[in-house]
């Protein structure tokens, strides 16, 4: 009762912080500065009528990273999932953690967990999902209007977090303009034969005269357990699981058939199944040079977790032995966020700068690891994030942004297998980033020093870090529109609270798992060449990047148990990141009133630690490509992803085989326009092809979903 007393004044409290802060900088410019996409501007109706695109702050007025992909309407409908990471999946450079269909992060160039921010509209989702990969991310894709993917060193914007790379979903719970028509309504329900999947969502945008508006949403979402192509384990896994059923054979029976039930089970994965529920109210007011805007949020989900063979780990007090392991029941993880969010700004007639905007977001997170029915270990965090930018006036080819960055969290892990010490989390930030334009090319160049705190009191442990970034820049752009230039950066990465101060098992992961308290900071020299733009017929994109790390930091096996789990340590050594990104459309012609075309991509990433050794759960080579028939209200299009095998694995990491997936859809547009309604027939995985990603740390129990038969709608009017 204490606690939740204090959780709930501190949220109070640092809201009415946020708050007052937010006032002093007056109000918030709604970002309509930002340009529209061409393909904004010219499929309004895939973005529920609505051009604007909300860049993440800072990125909008400055050409500096080497690759931003943004996904939206048709696209967003298409990949639509539960979870960020499966829905970004396939993205050039994009795969995804996969650990369950309940919890599943983005992971960019070979990057995840901490080294990959994921943001809600420039705020972090202020969350656990960071701390273990079975942790969910706490945003519905459901509520997203827009998604965009950020690459290279213009992440550096976004603290040191995101040295990797930052995903910013964003939505309308904070309105970003007053509807014209009297009431604004955008709608998509969905569902799958995988899962049985069965989803539905809806927001509604009302305005109240005087430049007011308010918002309010809702969605829900529900799936079985999984079905899957062939045999849960892998072949190797398999044959491990059979050979100590034939070693159990004469003492254990009984054990011995179970295993073998285990090592031929197929088709339905256990223990998947999924709910989730996400509720929104927002209200803002647009003026003219100024904005502010506030937003509550409610996001909660239930999704099981599932577990591999041949683990077994003490629960409770000693003496209860096996009757306990005996009593123990599925995994599963209960998750409740409450968040409020604000936004404002304020606009300039005259002065070095032209307008201020600030973001802030507070957090009441909770999840509950279940085993059973019975309660295991719960994690609680409170936090909040916030920035503040001053947009400078553009002089002559001179324009910018300055800035400053806060972030707070209390984690607090309860329980026998609490793994990681109550801790806080406290990081403060300067940035600035600068472009000017010179006669042969234009310079840009970008700034962040971050100073970090990290406190477990109840270990009497304490870190403090200073950390320096820089990211410099030059680009050509060419009168055809053919951009191509050169990044080199610097960043650092502050160490968390996890990699610093674990220690004890993790149920969900089955880890022990190990932190280091003298861990130092992670520094990367890093560098990218690009070209992107239109060569003749051919929209184009390539990217090549480097990344030379001095004390990366990474978990690693060590080959012990404890508590009947496999004993996971973080460690430090340097590594190198190495790889490519690839993307081009090609117009084919036309055929019967359909515009063909065929779009082409690959990615590839090779990651070595200084020891010569791979790091661990990089994926491999990926090579995709689709073909499309387009017509004003329908599309057609049928694509292919193609993974090769992965046999460069790190100690005690297994192989993973080559796989294709064949997908297929067709989007049916009957209305266009301000009032329109899309239509998507889909099937995934269409030869119902067994795939592992290489990338999961449950690929060897947790194979990819079978074939898929998808069919949604999406309204908005």
């Amino acid at each position: 009762m204490l606690y939740h007393a204090r959780r709930s004044a501190l949220a109070v409290s640092a809201l009415t912080v946020s708050t007052l802060a937010l006032c002093t900088a007056t109000a918030a410019h709604a970002q309509d500065a930002a340009s529209p996409s061409k393909e904004a501007a010219g499929n309004a109706d895939d973005d529920y009528h609505d051009t604007i695109v909300v860049t993440a702050q800072g990125i909008g007025r400055i050409d500096f990273l080497a690759g931003t992909t943004v996904v939206g309407g048709t696209d967003l409908q298409r990949s639509l999932d539960g979870q960020i990471g499966e829905v970004l999946e396939g993205l050039p450079g994009v795969t995804a953690s996969g650990f369950a269909p309940g919890a599943s992060r983005p992971i960019l160039r070979g990057f995840s967990g901490d080294r990959v921010r994921v943001l809600i509209d420039g705020i972090g989702a202020i969350d656990a999902s960071n701390t273990s990969a079975d942790h969910a991310v706490s945003l519905d894709p459901l509520t997203a209007q827009r998604i965009e993917v950020l690459r290279g060193p213009a992440t550096l914007l976004y603290g040191s977090s995101a040295i990797g790379g930052a995903v910013n979903v964003i939505d309308k719970r904070i309105p970003l303009k007053v509807p014209e028509e009297p009431l604004h309504l955008d709608a998509l329900a969905s569902i799958d034969s995988a899962a049985n999947a069965r989803e539905a969502g809806a927001s509604v945008d009302l305005p109240l005269g005087g430049n007011f508006v308010i918002h309010a949403d809702g969605s829900w979402r529900e799936t079985d357990d999984l079905h899957v192509a062939g045999r849960l384990l892998s072949d190797d896994l398999r044959a491990e699981v059979l050979a100590e059923a034939a070693e159990d054979e004469a003492e254990d029976p009984v054990h011995a058939a179970e295993l073998r039930e285990m090592a031929n089970a197929r088709d339905v994965l256990p223990n998947s199944s999924t709910r989730t529920k996400s509720a929104g109210l927002g209200a803002a007011w647009i003026g003219d040079r100024a904005n502010f805007g506030v937003s509550v949020s409610l996001y909660d989900t239930l999704y099981g977790v599932p577990t591999g063979p041949g683990v077994e780990h003490a629960h409770g007090e000693e003496g209860e032995g096996e009757e306990a392991a005996e009593e123990e029941g599925p995994v599963s993880i209960d998750l409740q966020q409450k968040r409020a969010d604000l936004r404002a700004g304020l606009r300039f007639d005259g002065g070095p700068f032209a307008e201020i905007n600030t973001r802030w977001g507070v957090s009441d997170y909770e999840h509950v690891e279940l085993e059973g029915d019975e309660v295991g270990t719960r994690f609680l965090v409170d936090g909040v994030e916030g920035r503040v930018e001053l947009v400078q006036r553009e002089r002559g080819t001179w324009s910018g942004t300055l800035g400053g960055q806060f972030f707070r969290r209390d984690l607090e892990a309860i329980g026998n297998e609490a793994f990681v010490p109550a801790n806080h989390t406290e990081q403060y930030g300067l940035f600035a980033l600068q472009e000017v334009g010179l006669s042969f090319a234009n310079l840009e160049f970008a700034g962040r020093f971050e100073h970090g705190k990290a406190d477990a009191p109840g270990v009497s442990l304490h870190r403090t870090f200073d950390a320096w970034s820089g990211a410099l820049g030059l680009y050509r752009e060419s009168d055809s529109g053919l951009r191509y230039g050169v990044n080199v950066s610097r960043t650092a990465r502050i160490p968390t609270s996890e990699e610093l101060f674990a220690n004890g098992p993790h149920a969900a992961t089955q880890q022990f798992e190990i932190g280091d308290p003298d861990l130092k900071l992670e520094t990367a020299l890093g560098g990218e060449v690009y070209l992107r733009g239109r060569v003749g017929p051919v929209d184009l994109s390539l990217t090549g990047y480097a990344s030379w790390f001095d004390d990366f930091i990474y978990l690693s096996p060590t080959g012990g148990e404890e508590d009947g789990l496999p004993i996971y340590r973080q460690q430090q050594q340097d590594a190198t990141y190495k790889g490519f990104e690839a993307e081009a459309t090609l117009p084919l012609g036309n055929a019967g009133g359909f515009d063909l075309s065929t779009k082409l991509q690959g990615s590839y990433t090779r990651a070595t630690l200084g020891d010569g050794s791979p790091v661990p759960q990089i994926p491999p080579l990926s090579l995709g490509g689709a073909l499309i028939a387009a017509s004003d209200r329908i599309e057609g299009r049928i694509s292919l992803d193609w993974n090769a095998a992965q046999n460069r694995t790190a100690a005690f990491e297994s192989e993973t085989d080559g796989f294709t997936m064949v997908d297929a859809a067709l989007t049916w547009k009957p209305m266009r326009g301000n009032e329109n309604l899309t239509v998507i027939a889909a099937v995934e995985n269409l030869f119902d092809a067994e795939g592992r990603r290489h990338a999961s740390v449950t690929k060897d129990f947790v194979p990819l979903a079978g074939r898929n038969f998808k069919l949604s709608a999406r309204l908005s009017l």
